[in-house]
């Protein structure tokens, strides 16, 4: 069962088994445990905005129709 005294050490551990999760394949690097998402609350509503210097994206990529407009 999770306390509120729990709640720090939640995100440190999030981070740390998410970090563990990326870079734990043979072929995987530091840059694969890069943040890929901001995550910011304004007046109770939360927001998930993609990072710009995110390697991997959400959705059609360059040179796909779909990204294209075609």
């Amino acid at each position: 069962m999770s306390t509120q005294n729990d709640t720090a050490n939640d995100g440190e551990d999030f981070d740390a088994n998410r970090h563990d999760q990326l870079t734990s394949a043979p072929e995987s690097t530091e840059a694969d445990a890069a943040p890929r998402i901001d995550v910011s609350e304004h007046d109770g509503t939360t927001r998930i905005d993609i990072r710009d210097d995110a390697e991997v994206r959400p959705g059609a990529g360059p040179g796909m129709p779909e990204a294209d407009g075609e």
